[in-house]
This record gives structure tokens, C-alpha cells and sequence, in this order.
């Protein structure tokens, strides 16, 4: 039987390749060609040959230049083809799953699934049998046959953490707490700086800080002038991002703080808002209460259990020292506990001239009496009165700065300090 024959200018799916290259493919240049008269004289078949030379070394580079496209684009497809190839092996093989090695016998090792907790018994190649151990990560087919040995697990969440750009803060822009600067430069930095002092004298150096006080007092300034001045690993996080939903996830991601710590030592870590995760333990029976709980035993065990700390460092803050449970405020966890209580006049003073350093001022301004004026301001409070003078000025269109602009923002902030009680019925609506 005949073949049905196609209409005149179709094709089938067979003739691509070659319409491909037909269309990718340049059109090769002519090649010259030239007859020469015998009869010529010497010379003037000389200039023939001569230019008939000149064109084909024309033709020779424009085929040179040509093959030299056609190997690049030849290896570019290489590449393409050996990408696709790579990609459909990987479609036809079925996804592995990840497990943990519980027990390792002779060419056995009993694995647990993670999601469903499922254990199972399998055999392990001779390849890997050497390299497994109990507690390993890797990877198992639909049949639990070890295929991968997977890197040890660190929680990204922990490695975000970690600051890899300073902060610019330095302890002259601290003030009003010259004491408490020198009793964490005492306990944290000095340990890692001179060490030998301390097995000098005999003793083991502050394993950990607790900086406690009112609000914007200078806790977490003063931490990051901590991480500025000193070279070690320096790892900050809230004690809000330890309280997790599902049961397990704090205390595994205080574990892999802490894993992280010690494979960056020496490292300082700081606890910012603690009494989050270590408010004194209750008998609640809820969820969420008992996640806490375990975090917080979690993070106890971590300061102060049977593993050796290492150079590590721990610096924690929060202006709720009432909620604090014991167990984390004993030697051994905390030894030292700074209190950073509201600057007094002389504090004030410094902090004002440490504010108003980059503002530009108008005339002498009377730190002193700023000071008076502002008893009961934190080191934060008395930041925004400045911010709020130099507003003063912007508004009537100075660049100089005035003692009367301080005056007024002062007289503002008093103003506006939230003790007028306003109804709930005439909250939203006038």
C-alpha cells in the first residue's frame, strides 16, 4: 500500500533537526575561482595570481571565523544536552527522604524517618558502613536503603543570627553608666582579650551577664559596643524568637544557637528581652506555657550543663528582672547582675553633650540645666529631646539649634507623655 503523500511544503516532527541547522546555519561565501590567460605576459599573470591569492585568503578567514562560531556554539549545545540529560535522570528517579541513624550494628542501622517518626532496620552498603555513626543525618529511598550521608543540621534561623556587620557604637557614645561599662568589659571582653590573667590568678573567668534596669537605659547599647570593640563571633537574638508553636522547636533552636557558638568561639551571644523565654515556671498546664517551660530547660542546660561551654560568652537583657526565674539567675549561668538604673544629673549631662555632638548649634547651650530639667529621663527620652529640638528649628526654617529649642522640646515631651486618659467610647470617633 502507498504511503498517503504529503501536500507539496510540509514536513514531520522527523525533519526538525535538519530545519534547525538549515536555519542556524551561514551561508558559506563563494568560493573564487579564476582563469588565467597562458598567453599572459610574466607579469601580468603575476598580478592575477596575486589577487586571486588576496581572495582566497579572504574566503580562508571568513571559513576560519565561521568554524570558529560553529565550535562555540557546538559546545554551548554540549553543555545544553548534557544539563537536559542531567535533568531527566533526576525526573526519573524517585525523591529521597530525610532520616536519622538512632542505632548502628554490623552492616545494620536502625533509622527514623523525620516527620513521622517511623523506625525502621535496613542494611548499610560497605561503602558507608565505615562513615555512619548514631546520630547522622541521611538520606533513604522508598525501601529505607541508606543512599546519601548528609552534613550536620544547623537551623538557618540560627545562622541568620549572627552579625556579620557591626554595629557603630562605641563606649563614648555611651553615658551615664560609666560603671556598669566597666563591669561588662570586666567580665566579657577581658576574658577574651587577656586570658592568661585569669590563669594567673586562678579563677575561672564571668561565664555570663545580666544587664536589668528601666527602659532605654542603655542594655542593648551597651551590647553592641560590645560587639564592635571586641573580634569574637557575636550572635543576637530576642527571647521572643524562642518561643516557637510546635513542641521541640525552641529547645532545638536554643541547641543549634548554641551548636553555632561553638563552631565560631569565641563568641558572645546576647539574649535581648530574656524574660520572654525564662519568666519564672508555673504550674500551667497549657501549650504553650509548657513549651516555654522546656525552651527555658533547654537554655539552662546549655549555660551551665555537663558540656564544656567553651569560649562562649553569653550577655542578656531585660527590664522585667521581677518575672525572672531563679534557676537562670544563679553563679554559674549569670555571675555578674548589672543593674542599669536611670542616669543622674551627671549622666544626663553626658548624655546630652553625646547627642547634641553632630547638631549645629547656635549659641552655648546650658547642658546643666537641660539636665536639671530632665530628672527621671532615661538615656532614650533625653535622645528624642534633642530629635525634637532640632524639629523646632526645620520648623522655623534654621540650621542652627537654640537652647530655647531644647526648652520647648522639653516642654513638648512633658506634654505629650500619654497621662491623659482618654475614654474607649471616644477613642476612634470625636
Amino acid at each position: 500500500m502507498q504511503p498517503y503523500p504529503r501536500p507539496k511544503g510540509t514536513f514531520t516532527s522527523a525533519d526538525y533537526p535538519s530545519l534547525i541547522r538549515m536555519a542556524r546555519s551561514p551561508s558559506l561565501p563563494d568560493r573564487p575561482t579564476r582563469d588565467i590567460d597562458p598567453n599572459l605576459p610574466d607579469e601580468e599573470r603575476l598580478d592575477a595570481l596575486r589577487s586571486h591569492h588576496e581572495e582566497l585568503t579572504d574566503v580562508q578567514e571568513k571559513l576560519a571565523s565561521q568554524l570558529e562560531s560553529a565550535e562555540h556554539r557546538r559546545d554551548e549545545l554540549r553543555e545544553r544536552v548534557d544539563q537536559v540529560e542531567r535533568e531527566n535522570e533526576c525526573l526519573k528517579h524517585s525523591p529521597l527522604y530525610v532520616a536519622s541513624v538512632e542505632e548502628s550494628f554490623d552492616g545494620e542501622v536502625v533509622v527514623k524517618q523525620h516527620g513521622n517518626n517511623q523506625e525502621v532496620l535496613t542494611e548499610v552498603s560497605p561503602r558507608m558502613a565505615d562513615r555512619i555513626e548514631p546520630g547522622d543525618r541521611v538520606a533513604v529511598d522508598d525501601s529505607f536503603g541508606l543512599q546519601t550521608l548528609l552534613s550536620a543540621e544547623t537551623d538557618a534561623r540560627a545562622q541568620a543570627m549572627e552579625i556579620t556587620e557591626k554595629p557603630d557604637v562605641s563606649y563614648d557614645d555611651i553615658g551615664g553608666i560609666d560603671d556598669q561599662v566597666r563591669e561588662v568589659r570586666e567580665a566579657v571582653e577581658q576574658p577574651l582579650a587577656e586570658p592568661e590573667l585569669f590563669e594567673q590568678v586562678g579563677i575561672e573567668p564571668p561565664s555570663g551577664v545580666l544587664l536589668y534596669g528601666p527602659p532605654g537605659t542603655g542594655k542593648t547599647m551597651l551590647a553592641k559596643a560590645v560587639a564592635t570593640k571586641t573580634d569574637a563571633t557575636f550572635i543576637k537574638m530576642a527571647g521572643s524568637e524562642l518561643v516557637r508553636k510546635f513542641i521541640g522547636e525552641g529547645s532545638r533552636l536554643v541547641r543549634d544557637l548554641f551548636e553555632l557558638a561553638r563552631e565560631r568561639e569565641p563568641a558572645i551571644i546576647f539574649i535581648d528581652e530574656i524574660d520572654a523565654v525564662a519568666a519564672t515556671r508555673t504550674d500551667s498546664k497549657t501549650s504553650g506555657d509548657a513549651e516555654v517551660q522546656r525552651t527555658m530547660m533547654q537554655l539552662l542546660n546549655e549555660m551551665d550543663g555537663f558540656e564544656h561551654r567553651g569560649e562562649i560568652s553569653i550577655i542578656a537583657a531585660t527590664n522585667r528582672f521581677d518575672m525572672l526565674d531563679r534557676a537562670i539567675l544563679r553563679p554559674g549561668r549569670f555571675d555578674r547582675l548589672i543593674e542599669v538604673p536611670e542616669p543622674d544629673v551627671e549622666g544626663r549631662e553626658r548624655i546630652f553633650e553625646i547627642h547634641s555632638q553632630d547638631l549645629s548649634l547656635a549659641d552655648a547651650v546650658d547642658y546643666d540645666t537641660l539636665a536639671e530639667r530632665t530628672d527621671g529621663y532615661s538615656g532614650a527620652e533625653i535622645e528624642s529631646v534633642t530629635t525634637e529640638a532640632g524639629m523646632f528649628a526645620i520648623r522655623d526654617d534654621r540650621t542652627d539649634v537654640t537652647m530655647a529649642d531644647f526648652e520647648a522640646a522639653i516642654d513638648k515631651l512633658e506634654s505629650d507623655d500619654g497621662t491623659e486618659y482618654v475614654s474607649s467610647e471616644n477613642y476612634f470617633f470625636n
